[in-house]
């Protein structure tokens, strides 16, 4: 399937045509669990924070505008967390959107916590868990969070193969008890969704994947065929490197594209279960990365971007 399709429980269908329909809608639409569509282009709102993912951002005005401005191009997935800021990201999010339009879907994440240096560390106790859920009900002001992420720390800030049951049996109680609509994962390797998966639905996978670093291939694939979505993170690289924007620029010239338009469409190619979430504190960068979109790839152009990453890593 191409970037214009999309799946719903393992069925394809056409959200949007070849003409490149501007805006979110133009990526075509995929449903969490057969039950949540939202379009494939959606919003990362980490990068709303101020520096280092902490305290607030230099220009409030400017990063409500972003929010608003993502909602109007018919972004209906937005990423975010009580980890962001702490608290920044969601209570920007509340003070830009709420009440919220109909059918815009907030995904957060749990299982971790911040310290006065910015670090990440891992608080995923039963009663962590379940604090981080109602802060996170609670700052953005819903009743029930539309999709919930388990973020997996490790040391390395790369998956182990370390058990989630137990993590991950908490955060399927909230979810029967209604807190919660659907369950992801976030930093997690295969065998720990097949672990997830025999606990309770999963609806996504958030890990790190891009046109450069693609050592997570085996799990795009385990949610392409399984009707799991595969959610990126650092999908323009950043934590992984610098994009290699020399070797992007001739399929972006013939599109009439940006390199990292290029490279954002590379992803929505790579399969129909990748829903993207690139973030930004500028409108104008929104908008770009939104219009990545509507860029269809020949068979040329993904033959020259999929030379880019290296061998071992595709």
């Amino acid at each position: 399937m191409t970037s214009k399709e999309s799946g719903t429980n393992g069925e394809a269908r056409r959200e949007s045509g070849a003409s490149g329909e501007p805006g979110a809608a133009a990526a075509g639409r995929w449903s969490f669990d057969g039950t949540t569509p939202v379009h494939r282009m959606g919003f990362g709102a980490m990068q709303l924070a101020g520096p280092g993912v902490m305290g607030p951002p230099a220009d409030r005005d400017q990063a409500l505008a972003v929010l608003r401005r993502a909602v109007e191009l018919g972004v209906d997935h937005i990423d975010t967390s009580h980890l962001y800021g702490p608290q920044v990201v969601n209570e920007l999010i509340r003070e830009a959107l709420h009440p919220y339009p109909d059918g815009l879907v907030l995904a957060t994440k749990v299982g971790a916590r911040r310290d006065e240096a910015g670090n990440w560390l891992p608080a995923d106790s039963p009663d962590e868990l379940r604090a981080q859920v109602h802060d996170n009900l609670e700052q953005l002001d819903v009743p029930t969070l539309d999709l919930v992420n388990l973020r997996v720390v490790t040391e390395t800030q790369q998956p182990d193969d370390s058990s989630i049951a137990a993590r991950f049996e908490v955060l399927a109680e909230l979810r029967e008890q209604g807190m919660i609509k659907h369950l992801g994962l976030s930093n997690a390797g295969v065998a720990q969704l097949a672990e997830a998966l025999t606990i309770a639905p999963v609806a996504q996978v958030q890990n790190a994947f891009n046109i450069v670093y693609r050592d997570d291939a085996p799990m795009v694939a385990r949610c392409a065929g399984t009707g799991i979505a595969y959610v990126p993170f650092f999908p323009l690289g950043s934590a992984f490197g610098r994009l290699p924007l020399d070797r992007l620029s001739g399929v972006a010239a013939r599109n009439g594209a940006t390199e990292r338009q290029v490279a954002l469409a590379w992803l929505l190619h790579r399969a129909p279960c990748v829903l993207l979430i690139p973030g930004t504190a500028s409108v104008a960068h929104l908008e770009q990365n939104v219009a990545a979109a509507g860029l269809t790839l020949t068979d040329q152009d993904r033959a020259e971007l999929d030379a880019v990453g290296a061998p071992a890593a595709r």
